[in-house]
């Protein structure tokens, strides 16, 4: 079973139908047993860093997201859900963030914000995640990134006004700054590769 988190942030329902279509049993939900115990858990974004850990703190859903990287279960990060992942973000002031891995999120560096609609993804070597997909167009809406290597992790990069981290891929925990739900049939491949790969292996 796969688990999207709920904590009052992200495209529940997008994220929903297109994880659905690659496994049978989806359920959204910010319970803490069936989001520990679930193959997959999904964690999507929208907004504001701030606004986001908020939400996450106000749900309690910071403790769900630490059991599972303590016991090593499949973990998918979207877009803002990517990025609280990391030690801080840096919009507008500095918020902690769940510290999974080390870096910050920045202001992108360019003169037209947000990055938003399709942009070319493609992929780091060896890539799992992006197999059958391994440069596609991708659809995102972000104004702030990171620009770090994870490390012990295959660091996918994509370029808006420099290079910025459009995917990370770990053992056990996978995040995308892009929305794989908002991008058509290469968003598809990409989410079955995960159910595939992480949550069925």
């Amino acid at each position: 079973m796969i688990a999207i988190l709920d904590y009052g942030s992200g495209n529940l329902h997008s994220a929903y139908r297109a994880f659905a279509q690659a496994h049978p049993d989806v359920i959204v939900t910010n319970d803490p047993d069936i989001c520990s115990s679930a193959d997959g858990l999904v964690v999507p974004g929208v907004g504001a860093y701030a606004a986001c850990m908020d939400q996450l703190f106000a749900a309690g859903a910071e403790k769900i997201i630490a059991n599972r990287v303590a016991s090593a279960r499949p973990l998918f990060g979207i877009c803002v859900g990517m990025q609280i992942f990391f030690t801080e973000g840096k919009e507008k002031a500095a918020t902690k963030g769940l510290g999974i891995w080390p870096g910050s999120v920045e202001r992108l560096n360019s003169p037209i914000l947000p990055h938003m609609g399709w942009n070319t993804v493609t992929s780091a070597p060896g890539s799992r995640l992006f197999s059958g997909v391994e440069d596609e167009h991708f659809y995102f809406v972000h104004s702030y990134g990171a620009r770090v290597d994870v490390p012990n992790a295959l660091n996918t990069i994509c370029e808006y006004g420099g290079g910025f981290l459009a995917a990370v891929e770990a053992p056990h925990v996978v995040a995308t700054q892009f929305h794989p739900e908002k991008s058509g049939a290469a968003g598809a491949t990409l989410i079955r590769n995960w159910v595939d790969g992480w949550v069925a292996a």
